[in-house]
């Protein structure tokens, strides 16, 4: 959809015409009979981004920043237009403070790799949540094992939301590092990630904040939230796979150590010494993923032109819609995710493995995912092996909801014969 055909829809959260949206992603011209619910862990691409990347590729490609003929410099232009794209969209300060990477999990490593040994000693602390991807779990134990640091786990409370009570007992002035998801892949449960930051930065700690659920699907403003690093992935906000962003506030990339080291991220090689560029080519090393930062930018403007605003509230009244619709179902057991939730739904069916549920849904064409959801310390909390889960995109409606729980009875039936 062009940029304005976009400004021609009606974007009012009421007035969203979805089924109109939706013919602009070409996943459903070739199966239109999809409820395509997993949008959590892969969103679809509309054809803007889909068109774009193409174009880019038979127009303007060529390697970037040190080629010095004409179609180098027009795609270099293009990255980098994409990354002030995404740095008005996070309402960054400095687009220096933009890092392109592979996606959030590449990025949640980077910061653990460069800043954790530099700034992480022995006797230090650093607090994650029981509500983690792994991506943002597993990189921070593994550095607190590597230099004799402490993992904190801040849990969630009965209601399965963040416990922020909790959380400030486990604050002091050990803790150096707060890594927090914005959004749960899980639950959908919504974090309180200004009063985290505040309540952190009181003890002179950092805050990383993996944002992949939260900024498909809502305003983020990363010098409203006072964050250091915020991470996201591409794939999950309309964009394509294999491009991801990690801002950090610049003081603090400036300070950091490369990560990986090759081409494109050094000034000088000498054979007794090398000097590094600043931020943030500092941490894009070899040649990056042009295209993919350019279809990221192109999905931005699709997202933009419908509105954060617009599609927070649709999925909001989604996810409400969802919650109502799958507790009536007898045997349904929803997962508890606090007092706010945006766009996922977790679930089990009483006495059927989820693989099973999904298996059946994927027979009434709604694809869900299932499993552990890469959170196994969450699945242990809650005492399952995992869940069926429901994650919405702006392509969904209440009659994909309807489906859903329409396949889910038929599920129950099946099993209970």
């Amino acid at each position: 959809m062009s940029g304005a055909s976009l400004r021609n829809l009606d974007t009012r959260p009421a007035a969203l015409d979805v089924r109109r949206l939706r013919r602009e992603f070409p996943i459903f011209e070739t199966n239109p009979d999809l409820v395509f619910l997993d949008s959590g862990a892969s969103a679809q691409k509309p054809r803007s981004v889909i068109d774009g990347v193409a174009e880019f590729y038979r127009t303007d490609y060529a390697n970037v920043h040190r080629g010095v003929y004409a179609l180098s410099g027009r795609s270099t232009d293009r990255f980098e237009e994409a990354r002030e794209k995404v740095r008005a969209f996070l309402n960054v300060r400095d687009e220096r403070e933009i890092v392109f990477v592979r996606g959030a999990t590449e990025a949640i490593n980077l910061v653990a790799q460069s800043w954790g040994p530099a700034f992480l000693k022995e006797g230090g602390e650093i607090i994650v949540t029981e509500l983690e991807h792994h991506s943002n779990f597993v990189p921070w134990q593994m550095l607190c094992q590597r230099v004799g640091a402490k993992l904190v786990i801040a849990p969630i409370d009965v209601t399965g939301g963040f416990d922020l009570a909790q959380f400030e007992t486990l604050l002091n002035s050990r803790t150096r590092m707060v890594a927090v998801t914005h959004v749960s892949n899980v639950s959908g449960a919504l974090l309180p990630v200004e009063k985290i930051v505040q309540l952190a930065h009181a003890k002179g700690a950092k805050v990383l904040i993996d944002g992949c659920q939260a900024v498909p699907r809502m305003p983020v403003d990363v010098r409203a939230i006072g964050c250091d690093f915020y991470v996201f992935s591409g794939h999950k906000a309309y964009g394509p796979s294999g491009i991801g962003v990690l801002y950090g506030r610049y003081d603090l990339l400036a300070s950091m150590p490369p990560w990986q080291t090759g081409g494109g991220m050094i000034t000088t090689v000498t054979l007794e010494r090398t000097e590094f560029q600043d931020p943030p080519h500092r941490f894009e090393a070899g040649t990056p993923d042009i295209s993919g930062a350019v279809g990221l930018g192109t999905a931005l403007d699709f997202i933009e032109a419908i509105g954060r605003d617009t599609i927070q509230e649709h999925e909001e009244t989604l996810t409400g819609y969802g919650v109502d619709r799958l507790s009536r179902i007898p045997g349904v057991d929803l997962v508890a995710a606090g007092q706010r939730r945006l766009s996922i739904l977790s679930f089990n069916v009483d006495g059927v493995h989820p693989h099973d549920v999904g298996t059946v849904l994927d027979q009434h064409n709604v694809a869900v995912r299932v499993g552990h959801h890469c959170a196994q310390p969450l699945m242990d909390r809650l005492g399952v092996a995992g869940t069926v889960r429901a994650s919405f995109g702006v392509y969904n409606d209440e009659a994909d909801i309807d489906r859903l729980a329409q396949a889910v009875e038929a599920c129950r039936e099946m099993f209970r014969r």
